[in-house]
This record gives structure tokens, C-alpha cells and sequence, in this order.
């Protein structure tokens, strides 16, 4: 009976082990077939000109992409100013303030949010917000940067959410009464001690909420205009995401058009690789 327990706890332990390989592979997998595949047309375009350069001309053989990585962090550093202190509100009436029929209503509202598909969101914001913007400011038309970054906005709530209200309620409550005993208000218990006790959680809702804006496609190619314009929040832009989306489907096989647009899908796994090492750091230089 001992043996066979132990016969089962290993093949468990094998299970485990081998999922776990299976993640590193898969990202180990994709990391190589985007070097491969990246590298070739950066090799040939030259990397100051793919990087800096102004132009995105396929016609012509130009293949700047500065405009998309602009428009790309202007994108998320505009949906981050917006979607993160409402998330981070709602984690912490969620945690700390609502009763739990209201909690229920309102969890539930966003894992509907988190369910809803993107092209959802983006044809509601070409149906409604993108007229209303082109109303509100006089403009030509409402596909813009400012569409596309409250259209991300509204789509990282859930994510910063959930990830927030699990990392808050996992503070130890002696914390909390710690704070109480020493006179704190709720609000400065709350915002200054178990907020700061659930930074490493927090900041993997950035992470997350920071993977999810660069790598959404579908609902800003509807809102945006999609135009390799150089970013600027009442002109229509192009993402790195939609760059690739656009013209991939014509780029010829073995052409440097192709190659680029792979090339863009590095930059792309670049900068969430990036954003996830800085933020790793900072908290582990806080923690110290």
C-alpha cells in the first residue's frame, strides 16, 4: 500500500515536473522562432533605420517603424493613466469596503468584462465612442489615439482588477490591525499599509494589464484608423500589433515586407520581456 502511495506521488511529481518544462519550452519556442525570423530583415534594413527611422512605405522599401513603437507606448502609458487608479479603486472597495452582495454584483460584472471578446469592444467603440469623439472635438473622423486609448483602458480593468483584489485580500490582517491600534483611519490603513504589503501583486496586475495593451490587435485596428501616422491623440495611428495584423496577410512569402512585419513581432516580445524585467526589479529593490 506504502509503495504504491509512493508510486503515485511520483507520478504526479513527474506531471508536475513536466508541465512545468512545457511552459519554459513554449516560451524558450517562441523566443527562438522570433529571433530566426526577426533578425534577417533588421540585418538588412539596418537597425537605426528599422528602429528610429519615420517611414513605413512597403512600395518603396522603407521600414521605419518608429510611429508604431511611439503610438505603441503612448498607447499604453495612456491606458495605464486611466484604466490603473480605477482598477486599483475598485480592487480595494472590492477588498476592503463592500458588503458581499455588492461585491458579488460587481466581481461578477468583471468577469463579464474579462469575458467579453475584443472585437466586441472594438465594434462598440467604432459604433459609439468613435462618432462621439469626432462630435466632441470637430474632427474629421474619431479614429484616433484617444479612441484607441480608452477603448485599452476599459479592456485592462479586469485584469488589474482581479489580479489587485486577490493580492489585497491575501494581507495578513495583523497588518491592518496593527495600523488600526497605532490610530490609522481606514483610508490610511488601506492605502499605506495594505496596498504597500500588496505591491509584488499589484504590479503583476501592471504587468498583465501591460501585456494586454500591447498585444491587443482586433479592437484598436477598428478604433485607431489605422494610419502609420507619428503618434498624436486626436490623429489616427497604427500599433505594432495592427502593423502586423494589416499587411500580413499580403506581404509576399520570402520578401523583406514579410520579414519586417516579423521583425515587428520581435520589437513587440521585446518590450513586454522588458517591461516585465523593470518591473521585477524595482520590486525586488523595494523589497530590499
Amino acid at each position: 500500500m506504502k509503495k504504491k502511495s509512493k508510486s503515485i506521488e511520483a507520478l504526479f511529481h513527474g506531471i508536475f515536473l513536466f508541465s512545468g518544462l512545457l511552459s519554459v519550452f513554449f516560451v524558450l519556442g517562441i523566443t527562438v522562432y522570433l529571433v530566426v525570423s526577426g533578425t534577417p530583415a533588421i540585418a538588412q534594413i539596418g537597425l537605426p533605420e528599422f528602429l528610429f527611422g519615420q517611414t513605413w512605405n512597403p512600395a518603396k522599401e522603407r521600414y521605419g517603424i518608429l510611429p508604431f513603437i511611439l503610438t505603441s507606448v503612448y498607447g499604453t502609458l495612456g491606458a495605464l493613466l486611466i484604466g490603473f487608479p480605477v482598477g486599483l479603486m475598485t480592487a480595494l472597495y472590492l477588498s476592503k469596503f463592500a458588503d458581499r452582495r455588492i461585491s458579488r454584483v460587481i466581481r461578477s460584472a468583471v468577469e463579464l468584462l474579462a469575458g467579453i471578446p475584443s472585437v466586441v469592444y472594438g465594434l462598440v467603440g467604432m459604433i459609439v465612442l468613435v462618432p462621439a469623439i469626432q462630435n466632441a472635438f470637430g474632427l474629421s473622423s474619431g479614429a484616433t489615439l484617444l479612441a484607441a486609448i480608452l477603448v485599452l483602458a476599459v479592456m485592462i480593468l479586469p485584469y488589474i482588477v482581479n489580479v489587485s483584489t486577490a493580492a489585497l485580500d491575501a494581507v495578513p490582517k495583523e497588518y491592518e490591525e496593527g495600523s488600526f491600534a497605532l490610530g490609522a483611519t481606514d483610508t490610511e490603513t488601506y492605502f499605506k499599509v495594505s496596498a504597500h504589503a500588496a505591491r509584488s501583486g499589484i504590479a503583476a496586475a501592471v504587468v498583465q494589464g501591460v501585456g494586454r495593451v500591447l498585444g491587443e490587435a482586433m479592437a484598436i485596428i477598428m478604433v485607431a484608423g489605422n494610419v502609420a501616422n507619428m503618434p498624436a491623440l486626436f490623429d489616427p495611428v497604427r500599433f505594432l500589433t495592427t502593423a502586423i495584423v494589416s499587411e500580413m496577410s499580403y506581404a509576399s512569402y520570402g520578401s523583406l515586407h514579410r520579414d519586417a512585419l516579423f521583425s515587428i513581432g520581435l520589437v513587440l516580445f521585446a518590450f513586454i520581456v522588458a517591461v516585465n524585467i523593470v518591473l521585477n526589479l524595482v520590486i525586488r529593490r523595494k523589497a530590499q
